[in-house]
């Protein structure tokens, strides 16, 4: 296979799609919310329902990617203090100026920074799974274990001890108290992560339809390229656009 087709176009741009629907998901949460601008208030309302979908598609992509990566491992570690710096900021920083409700403990970064983590671990016996039982698999667990932060299993409800203790809620179990304005525990999501792993095998290998790999959105592409800088960046420029607004 020539380099050029060992390039994933579909992924780029799905990727760029991806976040830039998250980048106007937040900016009505945020503009709407802390900043009550009534129409983009009710927009994230609207699009509400939307949001997990192009949040599982931005998780399964980076599984994909984690085919493409040198080490796993330290992208992950990288990951994991970009995300804490998110916590750091939210929870301890803003708060010290009266901006509260921004708080972020556990958000997309942190599951993905914990989710390359294990996957770097994992990857010599999860090689030996086969690609199909392995995304079918995942994809099962994930639909399985969707209802479990809201406190039940398979149509039963899970035991509240579990939910009582605070330091679980990054695993799926957030108690009465628990709060973060962007969350995404393990369970579930951890299986998107890991579904993706196993397609980008498939992926990875050219063994995909050929339009996987051609062209058809440059900018998409180009975005889909930049997703961490973009991520990083969009919650202060967001603030910062509220800010502006206000004073008028």
């Amino acid at each position: 296979m020539s380099s050029d087709r060992r390039r994933i176009h579909l992924i780029d741009e799905a990727r760029g799609l991806s976040i830039i629907l998250m980048v106007f998901y937040h900016a009505f949460f945020m503009l709407g919310y802390f900043f009550v601008i009534e129409f983009l208030a009710k927009a994230q309302v609207f699009f509400e329902p939307l949001q997990p979908v192009f949040a599982c598609l931005f998780i399964f992509i980076s599984g994909i990617s984690s085919n493409l990566s040198r080490s796993n491992f330290k992208r992950g570690i990288r990951l994991l203090g970009i995300a804490l710096g998110f916590t750091l900021v939210t929870a301890v920083i803003l708060p010290r100026f009266d901006i509260t409700g921004a708080e972020i403990y556990f958000g997309v970064l942190h599951l993905l920074s914990v989710s390359m983590l294990l996957y770097a671990l994992l990857k010599k016996p999860l090689s030996k799974v086969p690609t199909t039982v392995g995304i079918l698999v995942s994809l099962v667990l994930f639909a399985l274990t969707y209802t479990v932060q809201k406190g039940s299993l398979l149509g039963f409800d899970l035991p509240d001890a579990l939910y009582d203790l605070g330091f679980l809620a990054p695993l799926g179990f957030p108690g009465q108290g628990f709060y973060s304005a962007d969350y995404f525990p393990l369970i579930p999501f951890v299986f998107v992560f890991f579904a993706g792993t196993f397609f980008g095998r498939l992926a990875t290998s050219g063994k995909l339809p050929e339009w996987w790999y051609t062209q058809r959105c440059r900018p998409l592409a180009v975005v889909g390229g930049k997703t961490l800088i973009i991520y990083i960046l969009h919650w202060p420029i967001i603030f910062l656009i509220g800010l502006i607004i206000s004073l008028f």
